[in-house]
């Protein structure tokens, strides 16, 4: 990834968020489990950010697991730029904006050992960065144009909130614990995680630590893959993370 186009790509997604601020109003008319997730997720008077920067560490599968620190700016509904290393030895990253991802991770600066563009890889991508939406939930306000709804009978835990990024469609299924903090997510994401062709396949994982940022309390800890919830989420997981860092651009700020 050339580090002038991420950092061209970055400055386009850090839009500053705008003078409006969260507040009841956001919620009128949404189902009591959504009202309770976003009202703890959001502190009142919190400006409706759409980007932020971030910074994470922890273990990336890659054949076997390995150590990561990487940074990112995210706005869920546009896009990212994300760039790690791990074992201190394997750089690169992924990235999503205008409908075009890509992904390149070479070793020691020399050796590519993974790389990718085109249909697949975007619409995966696509996916991925509305599924980050959980850690920037102001960008999931209705406002937005995102439609949240609770299924009947469920005991107000669980919710969804679907979506587009570009073309893509997302449907964020979200398992809540009784004060409204996720505990698990799932959802159709397009991939090829057994190497038999591209398609729609669940992708998701468990929520393992919460804190709060700037007025936003998020999943800040967890373990992810394909196939979550089931026997095969052994196999399929590849992610551990843990957020240290996140930092919402606010109302008129620059891309600094």
């Amino acid at each position: 990834m050339g580090t002038t186009i991420a950092g061209d790509m970055e400055r386009l997604l850090l839009r500053p968020a705008g003078p409006e601020r969260f507040g009841p109003a956001e919620l009128d008319g949404l189902p009591e489990p959504v009202r309770r997730h976003l009202a703890q997720a959001i502190a009142p008077g919190t400006p409706l950010h759409t980007a932020a920067r971030l910074r994470m560490r922890g273990s990336i599968k890659v054949g076997r697991w390995l150590p990561f620190r990487a940074r990112q700016v995210l706005s869920p509904q546009r896009g990212f730029v994300w760039t790690a290393r791990a074992a201190g030895l394997i750089a690169g990253g992924d990235r999503y904006l205008d409908g075009a991802g890509t992904l390149q991770w070479k070793l020691a600066g020399l050796v590519t050992v993974a790389s990718g563009e085109g249909a697949d890889i975007s619409r995966s991508a696509a996916g991925r960065a509305g599924a980050e939406g959980v850690w920037l939930p102001t960008a999931l306000l209705p406002r937005f144009g995102v439609r949240w709804s609770a299924p009947a009978g469920d005991a107000g835990n669980q919710v969804t909130a679907a979506f587009s990024v570009g073309e893509t469609p997302v449907a964020l299924e979200l398992r809540l614990d009784p004060a409204g903090r996720i505990v698990s997510l799932a959802f159709d994401r397009w991939g090829d995680p057994d190497g038999h062709g591209f398609g729609w396949h669940r992708f998701g994982g468990e929520i393992t630590g919460w804190a709060s940022f700037g007025g936003l309390t998020i999943p800040s800890a967890g373990r992810l893959g394909w196939h979550p919830g089931g026997d095969r989420f052994a196999e399929g997981e590849f992610f551990r993370y843990r957020i240290t860092m996140l930092q919402p651009v606010g109302p008129g700020a620059g891309s600094r």
